[in-house]
């Protein structure tokens, strides 16, 4: 999810019986609905039971909240990641320190290293991963994916396969 859609997330929006967020103000006013893997599911209905029992009367329809009960802004969930990388070590990396967006990144090329290590159509399955993210289409979604070690490798094996050994 980007930021904005999280932080647009209202409480009815966040349908963890059915494992399902419903992102209802992403880009370009699309909707979309995002399934949940079941750790991420664990983690949101342990937050919203945490939430609940400190805010048992809400301020805001919002499904996250500030510790006054009110929707988060970009400058505090933004502020929350700085203090992140700070406990973890890594902002002092100028040039190289992680931005939340980067999440998306990560998450677009895990799926791709995924699905080629698995052995499954890539090229059929991009679409999908593209409408996950939000994008009008996959053209969107190449700017998201970054080379690494292990996804060179898996290509090129792939590559080999078809073309066989060359000299």
């Amino acid at each position: 999810m980007r930021v904005g859609e999280a932080i647009a997330l209202d409480r009815a929006d966040a349908c963890l019986a059915e494992g399902l967020l419903r992102i209802r103000h992403a880009k370009f006013g699309k909707h979309r609905e995002v399934p949940l893997h079941p750790t991420t599911l664990d983690a949101l209905r342990a937050y919203a039971s945490c939430r609940d029992e400190l805010s048992p009367v809400p301020d805001a329809p919002a499904f996250f909240v500030s510790a006054s009960g009110t929707r988060l802004g970009y400058r505090a969930v933004h502020a929350t990641f700085a203090g992140l990388l700070g406990t973890a070590g890594l902002e002092d990396r100028p040039g190289l320190r992680p931005r939340l967006h980067d999440l998306r990144h990560r998450f677009a090329v895990e799926t791709l290293t995924g699905w080629h290590r698995d052995g499954h159509g890539v090229e059929q399955r991009l679409p999908r991963l593209s409408t996950y993210l939000g994008h009008v289409e996959p053209k969107s979604t190449y700017w998201y994916l970054q080379v690494t070690p292990e996804l060179t490798e898996l290509a090129a094996r792939k590559l080999e396969a078809v073309l066989g050994e060359l000299p």
